[in-house]
């Protein structure tokens, strides 16, 4: 299936690619009017702000830094399944579920729920290898 001349698996690619900023987002959530004094997000060195973070802040962080990370092998896997003709439909069934899996991972990871996060991550890394031998 094809939208705007993408395939349903190349928008996942697209939406995979906006996880780290959302997940960075949210971590300076809130954060944009408070005074830097006051431990307001410090947009002059925004990394050692961040590093500085607690809680559902800093696991917000991390979500950003695995999101990163995950990428790579995400679009790998996607582009090589086109490129050796993967069935499209099963193509773009498996790259919007590691979509969803990825965002449940995130969800989890911010709300501190570590089993149900590391279960949602291998099932994501499951989905990719999936897509790669589709």
């Amino acid at each position: 299936m094809k939208l705007a001349g993408l395939t349903v698996a190349y928008w996942c690619v697209l939406v995979a690619s906006l996880l780290p900023i959302v997940c960075a987002g949210l971590a300076k959530w809130g954060m944009f009017g408070t005074p830097r004094s006051k431990g307001g997000y410090d947009n002059h060195h925004p990394r050692q702000w961040l590093a500085k973070q607690t809680d559902w802040r800093a696991r917000a962080n991390a979500a950003q830094a695995n999101s990163f990370e995950a990428l790579p092998f995400f679009i790998g896997a996607v582009i090589i399944a086109h490129q050796l003709g993967a069935s499209q439909l099963r193509l773009d069934v498996l790259a919007f579920l590691y979509i969803v899996l990825r965002l449940l991972y995130i969800m989890m990871y911010v709300a501190d729920l570590a089993t149900v996060r590391s279960v949602l991550w291998t099932l994501a890394l499951v989905a990719n290898i999936a897509i790669l031998f589709a």
